[in-house]
């Protein structure tokens, strides 16, 4: 059953789901087999066994046989058929799907993230996507009551991390089940030799809606009710053969072949569950609730599949110790069942306030939900913790660990950028500073990394006063993720000023969903100055009409004086590109003209750039000196500034907030991979500034 969510993830993102051809969704449909139903697949091999391993035995009549059936026919019927395939999978979150898809369509639709980086532009993403309903007066309550008490907000988390650990737990079970219950075949064969749904939810990504549904109710799920009435047909007949009723009941001339399909059935099963657990880990680094981690890019061509080497050693030991150490799938299966159905059951909870707050319906059908599937899968649970004793408290301890933490992980980000908002500084004062102490500036271009996406950093303060001097172009780059799967490239820059164009201090907020990948943006030092350069040049033409000067905060654009690159520039033949411009050569700018609206020519691969001019005349001779300054100082050298902090609770903090600060957060710090690997910093031209943040 874990196949129903931890791989509801991808839902066919890019392009439009509703005009796919017949052809391509039936494709679609045969290729989910293996991906999203692996592990659900798999279940028949070891349903019965595991069944009545306990203290539940076979009798002389089929009333055991019978019940064990009618059991597993409403699971399969209530749980992954109606509430996930006709409920659930229409909450996907521009097609992607699982705990924090479910999670971030909630923060989009209230404040319920707990950093404080969002900013209004963000709702102009084509990827936000938030269709406000005409809410009930309750699901306003209830929304004004997790706005209003952080506490709330923090126990939302705590829930969703919960169901995460446990997709996570899923992972490390699944192979060792899986496998095991398939080669038990070789038993039957040769039996003198010694003994060895919510997935679906969670890796929906290469699939869409339809695909998913035609595959479940016309092959996936007629194929297991056939398997489980046959295995019930062949028990009532032969109650001894229950430990290998699935081999047993195959015929014998079509053993060997429904063995090798079963094996390889649980390998890409389980292979489904680890490759969404490296999913589920990416996004929860984008979110700030795991600690950085080195993704690799495995495709080319196939966006989103990624391979973490950090994370497949640990599913890797855990499983091989889990392996070793229980050996029969039976004990393996009172761990596994407690997972999966803790994953469930966080589902049923996110998808009753999605239900409320984001698709407005009423409270009642809302509850209904909840009190509908809930009640059968706490019923699951209650049987799962009777074992917790023989086995089931594995993914609890597991979980534990991973909840402590990406807990942890998340209080100590909060509690750093909640330090750097409430102290960063005015561009006044930073320029003060420069006068009093003597400050100069340096050639070249300084990239200057921060959390904050407005103001300025203490850090650089603390850098200007230990150093005065600024590079002659200075960029406040802030790497943020937003609560989407994925933003298109055209539409991830954002471009201000700061102070006084004779300051040539800028902002650049760059923003990545939480599927997206800091590698995806190949020659990104050439991107973010390109956009740069073009945000010089359509300054002029749009400020008049978006921030006069006397609406400005410490020289800081308000957020609609920033500009997306997508709005800025488009490109034309025989005109010079911003890249061009920033390159050895020196050549005179060529007149532009105003388009905003045509297609983008390409002129031998490289797409043009061209200035907009409303009059159609050359530009002001001060954008120019300005674009031949940032082509010289580009030539100088581009240096990436870091701020290599060290947190530390204040000394009136509690015992329990040293200990999660001080020992655990600060180890997690010094074993997780830098900032400066995971943005694919060159190490040659980065400066790291060390500062200690007191929380």
């Amino acid at each position: 059953m874990a196949a129903v969510d931890a791989e509801y993830g991808r839902l066919f993102l890019h392009g439009n789901q509703e005009n796919i051809p017949l052809k391509a969704i039936i494709l679609l449909a045969y290729q989910s087999f293996g991906v999203v139903y692996g592990d659900l697949s798999t279940s028949p091999l070891y349903v019965y066994r595991s069944t009545f391993a306990g203290r539940l035995r076979l009798h002389e009549s089929d009333d055991e046989i019978l019940g064990i059936l009618s059991f597993i026919f409403y699971t399969l019927t209530i749980i992954p058929l109606i509430k996930y395939v006709f409920i659930v999978l229409n909450a996907s979150d521009n097609g992607e799907g699982g705990t924090f898809a479910l999670y971030s369509l909630l923060c989009r639709h209230g404040k319920l993230s707990l950093l404080s980086n969002q900013q209004d532009d963000d709702q102009n993403l084509s990827t936000y996507k938030v269709v406000t309903p005409k809410q009930t007066q309750l699901g306003l309550r209830v929304m004004n009551l997790f706005e209003k008490h952080p506490h709330l907000r923090k126990g939302l988390l705590i829930v969703v991390l919960l169901g995460t650990c446990m997709v996570i737990a899923d992972g490390v079970f699944t192979p060792a089940i899986s496998v095991l219950s398939a080669v038990t075949g070789i038993k039957v064969a040769a039996p003198d030799l010694p003994e060895g749904t919510e997935a679906m939810f969670a890796d929906l990504g290469h699939f869409n809606q339809v695909s998913i549904k035609i595959a479940f109710t016309t092959a996936v799920y007629p194929a297991l009710l056939l398997g489980y009435f046959g295995q019930a047909a062949y028990l009532s007949k032969n109650r001894n053969d229950v430990s290998e009723s699935f081999y047993k009941s195959i015929p014998t001339p079509v053993f060997w072949p429904v063995f090798l399909i079963a094996t390889l059935a649980a390998i890409v099963g389980s292979q489904a569950v680890i490759s969404a657990t490296f999913s589920i880990v990416k996004q929860c680094v984008s979110l700030y609730c795991f600690p950085r981690v080195k993704v690799i890019h495995t495709s080319r061509e196939i966006h989103g599949q990624i391979y973490i080497p950090e994370i497949n050693w640990i599913l890797f030991l855990l499983c091989l110790a889990i392996t070793v150490g229980f050996r029969d799938t039976t004990t393996i299966g009172n761990a596994y069942g407690l997972a999966v159905m803790s994953v469930m059951l966080v589902t049923t909870c996110l998808m009753a306030l999605v239900i409320l707050l984001v698709w407005g319906r009423s409270i009642f059908i809302a509850l209904g939900f909840l009190i509908f599937f809930g009640s059968i899968e706490l019923m699951y649970i209650s049987a799962s913790i009777m074992k917790v004793p023989q086995g089931g408290w594995v993914p609890l301890v597991i979980s534990f660990v991973f909840l402590i933490i990406m807990y942890i992980w998340n209080y100590g980000t909060s509690k750093k950028y909640q330090y750097d908002f409430e102290n960063k500084v005015a561009m006044h004062t930073l320029m003060n500073i420069g006068q009093t102490m003597g400050g100069v500036r340096v050639p070249g271009i300084g990239l200057y990394y921060t959390e904050l996406v407005t103001g300025v950093p203490p850090i650089l303060a603390h850098l200007f006063t230990n150093l005065p001097a600024l590079h002659e172009f200075l960029v406040l780059v802030s790497i943020k993720h937003v609560p989407v799967p994925y933003i298109p490239l055209q539409e991830r820059y954002l471009v201000g000023r700061i102070g006084s164009k004779d300051l040539r201090l800028y902002r650049c907020v760059v923003r990545y969903g939480y599927k997206d990948i800091h590698k995806d943006d190949d020659g990104f030092e050439d991107k973010l100055i390109e956009k740069l350069g073009a945000f010089i040049v359509a300054e002029d033409d749009v400020e008049s009409e978006t921030c006069s000067s006397d609406e400005r905060d410490d020289g800081m654009m308000q957020a609609s004086g920033m500009y997306r690159s997508s709005s800025l520039v488009h490109a034309v033949d025989n005109e010079l590109t911003v890249k061009e411009r920033f390159g050895r050569k020196k050549q005179p700018l060529a007149k532009s003209e105003l388009s905003c609206n045509e297609p983008t020519p390409q002129v031998n691969g490289k797409k043009r750039v061209r200035f907009q001019s409303p009059d159609f005349k050359q530009p002001d001779p001060a954008i120019l000196r300005e674009l031949e300054l940032l082509r010289e100082h580009k030539e100088r050298g581009v240096v990436y500034i870091l701020g290599h902090s060290y947190v530390e609770a204040t000394n009136a903090s509690s015992i329990l907030k040293k200990f999660a600060i001080n020992v655990v957060y600060t180890f997690l710090r010094r074993i997780c991979r830098g900032p400066s690997v995971i943005l694919h910093i060159p190490q040659a031209s980065s400066i790291e500034i060390g500062v200690v943040y007191r929380v």
